[in-house]
């Protein structure tokens, strides 16, 4: 039987509805807001796994192409691995129901968020929330839920609930907030610099705004909710906890010594030791997990009864910083980034626009010509294992990275460049993807990137005790976050927040909290962005040598065709003759790209001889591509011809064409006439009777079409260290016309001519012809 909740938020209609598709899952949810549709499962095993120490729950977002029409491009016309948005979409849910679980719950549970319909106007990710919540909630499936989410953009200064993408490219803030009844559970954010006053204002919206999502799910589980399965858990034997505590007694300060190696060397070491001992009473997992949970309470109560960590640090102490840019000879840019024993090297890779990234899912944007891609190498941490491909963490990593960028990256109007950055991260205790942000932001100043202004970013922790007490931790290492409550990550400039990453182990925060952690952020961030400008202050004025340089020049809309031409036959003839990359962008603007000055001179001068009108009076060199019985046809611009007639070829009389002009021959001639189809009549003869344009007026008044004025394309070289080419307006401009000059006047009106040295007088002209 279908169940259907209307529920209003922000002026927004979504529909929740159960009972009525995939109902052999133990929950069953489809949520619709305006057409966008998702299906929402939730299935567990009915019994716990063994030998595992983690909740093992699986969240798959699904994106189907026939949600939007289409048919997917690869060669066997299905979906493929899930894209970055399907995976960044399944680990925001991840965050926002993980904390929600009972502790100690093992069996193997699966979401599964299936996109149905899109608009391409609202997304999909809050959805898939709301729905795995409800879900969740109506389940036989422990769950300590309900949570709800909302997206919150600000807009002209207001703030919107569930924005349309539309809305979301004018909006400075791209904002979603999961919550509790009590509290938020996840915050994850990215932003144009706003200030941290707006970012807590929006958090408390959407707080607010989650209540009634909430509410209509406390409905569903009253209505048609299922009782909750029992759980199974493993008790840890108190024999274990007691061995454990007597034999390191009085070794506290040794135990913490050994946790603050990211390694774990330490920690292993003593756990040898104690299997050496009981290897006879107890079990290797068990004498582990006994270990890790002295550790645990060890550290936690260092911190919150005496202000202590692990590393002897307060706990608003950064760790040592240290900076460095340009170590590596042939790549664009480069910088380190070192933080503790957290060790980053980015770098940045400038491309031409053709090497944006093409897009094919479920959002309207169709290329990405800014990425940033993180590798976290088993190394870092001293570790060996197999190298797979890439994991959904580093793609979640790089992808919050790019997110912190992106504000600071300049237009494509300014840098017409595709730009990768790739973060290695080299070591690893605590707030890699933090210290990748650092490492990138040296890294485009290095490579010469006209970034606005620097990001940085922190990660904050968090402490719990007994009641209230708390203390909030400034840039956590690896221990920290394994046994802390939260991992709060915080980018952005001086002015302002640029990227939020928000996941906590406990049942969320209250707004206090939140904006005590925000402003001790914003502190270590302006710490560590005075470290950042100590290594590299502003973008460098050139680029690199091994860089390719752009050059951007326009033409009238109507071209776009003839440079392109058919089948793009003539831009990939200009590409493999000059070795430049050449980049058509529908409203005129034309980017060439190369690392070699001359090539990209070259491929100017065809593009801007492809598009430039020849001129009547005006004198051009240029090649005889053919000959006929009547004349020869001149190449005077690239893929432009003339012809000259025979009587047009010399001041006497010519009997053949050959007599004076052989194909390949370079000749100088004069426009004579444009017709009305484009044809363009030649003459040398004028040039070598010193004909000049006024000659012609005169000759022919109200004949001859007006002349057609020269469209200069405007070339604008791209933060080139190289002086600018020279040219009108930026353009290249061609040397002085060879021809043309003084000479007597030509006389006569339209009839034959003789020439200066006496030559036979010339027949009436044939029509033009090809």
């Amino acid at each position: 039987m279908s169940h259907i909740y209307d529920v209003e938020v922000g002026g927004k209609q979504l529909i929740i509805e159960t009972g009525r598709l995939a109902t052999q899952a133990n929950g069953s949810i489809t949520v619709a807001i305006g057409e966008t549709v998702v299906l929402v499962t939730a299935v567990a095993n009915p019994g716990p796994r063994e030998d595992i120490d983690f909740f093992p729950l699986t969240i798959d977002f699904e994106e189907r192409l026939y949600a939007v029409g289409k048919i997917p491009g690869a060669f066997m016309r299905r979906e493929g691995r899930p894209s970055t948005d399907a995976v960044l979409a399944g680990r925001m849910t991840d965050r926002a129901l993980r904390p929600l679980f009972p502790k100690g719950f093992r069996n193997d549970v699966q979401i599964i968020v299936t996109v149905l319909s899109a608009d391409m106007e609202h997304d999909p990710d809050v959805l898939g929330t709301i729905g795995a919540s409800a879900a969740l909630s109506i389940s036989n499936i422990p769950f300590e839920g309900p949570v709800s989410a909302v997206l919150v953009g600000h807009v002209n200064g207001e703030y919107v609930l569930y924005p349309t993408y539309s809305q979301l490219q004018e909006s400075q803030l791209d904002l979603v907030v999961s919550s509790t009844r009590e509290k938020v559970i996840m915050v994850e954010a990215g932003a144009q610099g706003v200030s941290e006053a707006i970012f807590l204002e929006a958090v408390r919206l959407a707080h607010e705004a989650n209540q009634k999502l909430i509410e209509v799910q406390d409905g569903m589980v009253r209505e048609i909710g299922k009782p909750k399965m029992e759980i199974k858990t493993k008790a840890v034997d108190p024999a274990v906890e007691a061995a454990v505590a007597e034999y390191f007694a009085g070794r506290d300060a040794d135990i913490l010594s050994a946790v603050t190696d990211e390694r774990q060397s330490g920690m292993g070491e003593r756990v040898a030791e104690l299997k050496a001992r009981y290897a006879d009473e107890f079990s290797d997992s068990a004498l582990k997990t006994a270990v890790d949970s002295l550790a645990k309470k060890l550290l936690r109560n260092s911190i919150l009864r005496d202000g202590k960590r692990a590393d002897g640090r307060a706990v608003d102490e950064l760790r040592p910083i240290t900076c460095d840019v340009g170590i590596l000879p042939r790549t664009h840019g480069t910088g380190l980034f070192q933080r503790g024993e957290t060790q980053v090297l980015s770098v940045v890779t400038l491309g031409p626009m053709s090497m944006q990234q093409k897009l094919d899912t479920l959002s309207p944007a169709e290329k990405k010509r800014f990425m940033h891609h993180y590798n976290f190498p088993p190394f870092s941490v001293g570790e060996a294992r197999r190298l797979g491909g890439t994991g959904r963490r580093e793609i979640g990593h790089g992808a919050l990275g790019e997110r912190a960028l992106e504000p600071v990256i300049p237009p494509e109007s300014e840098f017409p460049y595709t730009i990768r950055i790739v973060s290695e991260v080299l070591g690893s205790n605590g707030s890699t993807s933090q210290g990748s942000i650092c490492a990138a932001t040296m890294a485009l100043m290095d490579a010469g990137v006209p970034i606005k202004e620097p990001v940085a970013g922190v990660a904050m922790g968090l402490i719990t005790g007994e009641g209230d007490e708390y203390k909030i931790l400034t840039d956590i290492a690896g221990v920290e976050d394994f046994f802390g409550d939260m991992d709060f990550k915080v980018a952005g400039t001086e002015g302002g927040i640029t990227a939020v990453q928000a996941d906590f182990k406990i049942h969320g925060l209250t707004m206090p909290q939140i904006e005590e952690i925000v402003g001790r952020a914003r502190t270590a961030r302006l710490v560590i962005l005075g470290k950042l400008n100590e290594a590299i202050s502003v973008p460098r004025k050139e680029l690199s040598r091994y860089a390719p340089r752009m050059y951007r020049i326009q033409i009238p809309r109507e071209k776009i065709g003839v440079v392109i031409g058919p089948g793009g036959k003539m831009v990939r003839s200009i590409i493999e003759e000059t070795k430049c990359t050449v980049d058509v962008e529908d409203d005129g603007s034309i980017f060439v790209g190369s690392t070699n000055e001359e090539n990209a001179r070259r491929a100017i001068a065809i593009i801007e001889g492809l598009t430039r009108e020849a001129v009547v009076g005006q004198t051009y060199t240029g090649r005889v591509t053919r000959t006929v019985d009547f004349g020869a046809f001149v190449e005077i611009m690239p893929g432009k011809e003339g012809l000259v007639r025979i009587g047009e070829l010399a001041d006497y009389h010519v009997p053949s064409v050959e007599d004076v002009v052989k194909v390949g021959d370079e000749i100088t001639v004069m426009v004579l006439e444009i017709d009305n189809l484009g044809r363009i009549n030649l003459s040398r003869r004028a040039i070598l009777e010193g004909t000049t344009p006024e000659d012609l007026d005169e000759e022919h008044p109200g004949e001859i079409p007006s002349p057609m004025t020269r469209r200069t394309s405007t070339l604008t070289p791209m933060r080139s260290p190289r002086p600018p080419m020279q040219g009108g307006q930026g353009g290249f401009r061609r040397g002085p016309r060879p021809g043309g000059g003084g000479g007597p006047p030509r006389g006569g009106g339209g009839g034959n001519r003789g020439g200066p040295n006496g030559g036979a007088p010339r027949g009436p002209r044939p029509p033009m012809g090809r």
